[in-house]
């Protein structure tokens, strides 16, 4: 018989994971703060659920998929939560990106209430959900990484146990931190290109087929050359994300000079009132740093 599972949390990356794995043969119930979105899964062949209690009601699998860390732990200890409706020996799977601490933290009370925890946060942005090609990074026990294999295969391409649990999330701080500091570099080169008006489509091009290639210029690149910053990931989840590695490394003791420098860029692009743009839109502080952006324009 098919598991059933029950998704919290239906925005830009939740949504298309849950229609994926209803596609794949799983029976998903939805639940979300915005009703609209859990209907549209419902559209899909999923089921739409007015409540966590409602929705983790005999899953063998949940999936939390929300902001920030105090999301996830609302969701899990509320009294209408996850800990307190959720079947004995379920699988709870967070897919959300928060402190690697706190995922160890919920880890454990998860498995004082029968649960079996793991923290999954996935990288690939909007398109990496709709394709099902996410790269998931998962932090938690052996055995129950392989018994949810099937599920995670099912939204992901990549798929990684890295350690125990909270290493899944450690291993997304530095996820970030790459995506962030490649972002900042790509909108100075592309501002660099311009300023000397190469045609900037053939120069990503050849770029991309050399070594400063990646999927940072693959996906961002057409964006800022197009000033196109519909969310794929908001700035504003990317700045909480830089607040999370430069916290850990701080308390681990590590120094990360760069990732404090792009962290202060992302922040100053969301104190604008940019957090709500994709975060290639660190591309209009760069143009702004540079006197070169047009005020008219994204």
């Amino acid at each position: 018989m098919s598991r059933t599972i029950a998704f919290i949390g239906l925005g830009i990356m939740g949504l298309p994971m849950a229609k994926n794995l209803q596609a794949a043969g799983f029976s998903v119930v939805g639940c979300n703060r915005s009703p609209e979105r859990a209907e549209q899964l419902a559209e899909a062949g999923g089921r739409a659920a007015g409540s966590i209690a409602e929705a983790v009601q005999g899953a063998d699998v949940i999936i939390t998929m929300v902001p920030d860390s105090p999301d996830v732990r609302e969701v899990l200890t509320a009294d209408d939560g996850v800990l307190a409706h959720a079947e004995p020996g379920a699988y709870w799977i967070d897919a959300s990106t928060i402190r690697p601490d706190v995922a160890g933290e919920l880890a454990d009370q998860a498995r004082e209430a029968g649960l079996h925890p793991l923290d999954a946060p996935v990288s690939g942005g909007e398109q990496g959900a709709i394709d099902a090609a996410l790269s998931i990074m998962v932090g938690g026990e052996q055995a129950d990484f392989d018994a949810v294999g099937d599920v995670l295969g099912a939204v992901g391409k990549t798929v990684v146990r890295v350690g125990p649990s909270g290493s899944g999330q450690t291993v997304k701080a530095a996820n970030q931190l790459i995506v962030a500091g490649n972002i900042q570099m790509l909108a100075e080169a592309v501002v660099f290109l311009e300023a000397y008006g190469v045609d900037t489509d053939s120069a990503l091009e050849v770029l991309g087929g050399g070594l400063a290639g990646s999927k940072v210029l693959d996906q961002k690149g057409r964006k800022m050359l197009d000033r196109s910053f519909d969310p794929g990931f908001r700035l504003e989840l990317h700045h909480k994300d830089m607040g999370i590695v430069t916290a850990a490394a701080r308390e681990a003791g590590v120094v990360i000079p760069l990732a404090g420098a792009v962290a202060q860029l992302v922040a100053a692009t969301v104190r604008q009132g940019d957090g709500g743009l994709d975060h290639s839109g660190l591309f209009k502080l760069v143009e702004q740093l540079s006197g070169t952006g047009d005020p008219t324009r994204g």
